[in-house]
């Protein structure tokens, strides 16, 4: 696995909206993104670790 590179928060919405997530809703700076996925919602938040690891994205798409 390569090395993470710095992205801003628009990158990292772009990257989950290109992969079916779609914004919930927004507070400030702070979005909740959220995928359907079968009969359950992900909703994401916290660290791009974090994010990368609930989207189920591979983590290329963010290096």
């Amino acid at each position: 696995m390569g090395k993470l590179r710095l992205l801003s928060g628009k990158e990292i919405c772009k990257i989950l909206q290109d992969n079916g997530f779609t914004e919930v809703r927004q507070k400030g700076s702070h979005i909740v993104m959220q995928k359907a996925i079968e009969d359950s919602t992900f909703v994401k938040l916290g660290t791009l670790m974090s994010i990368i690891r609930q989207s189920q994205l591979p983590r290329s798409l963010f290096e």
